[in-house]
């Protein structure tokens, strides 16, 4: 997987890191969620936490922007600090390795398999495990999702 700058996005550098995975869009009614992100982000990362953005267009084309626009966009309106990869695909037999691993992981209420929408949500723990599945709905700053972030972390 490459970086949305370009470059290598090699997610072994996450080891050891609780990482929320989160397939981001730029022209989505949930966007607004950037903000959330970046926040925890923010509160969280010098205790081993990190946000993955993860674009993605398969939702109504509403990531049809390329890398540099993505970029652009994020930082410009959001103020986006957190890592973003290159823009994959998370549903459909082009799915992106790192989502064959994680559409099999359940949310709270008994959802597994394909992504919903966008900002669907995946935490991983310190060890590589997935401990949690949010969907697109639960705001980044909601009580459950903060929760298990904090568990995670040391």
């Amino acid at each position: 997987m490459d970086a949305l700058k370009g470059g290598s996005a090699n997610l072994s550098q996450y080891a050891g890191q609780a990482v929320l995975v989160v397939n981001v869009a730029s022209k989505c009614g949930l966007t607004p969620q950037y903000t959330g992100l970046e926040k925890l982000q923010e509160r969280y990362a010098e205790r081993g936490f990190t946000v993955l953005g993860v674009p993605c267009n398969q939702f109504l084309g509403q990531e049809p922007g390329s890398a540099e626009e993505i970029a652009e966009f994020c930082s410009a309106t959001y103020g986006v600090t957190f890592p973003m990869t290159e823009k994959v695909e998370v549903n459909g037999a082009g799915r992106h390795p790192l989502y064959e691993r994680l559409v099999g992981f359940a949310d709270a209420e008994g959802h597994s398999g394909d992504i919903r929408w966008n900002f669907e949500k995946f935490l991983i723990g310190r060890d590589g495990t997935v401990v949690a599945r949010f969907s697109p709905q639960t705001e980044p700053e909601a009580a459950e999702l903060v929760a298990a972030v904090e568990s995670q972390l040391a």
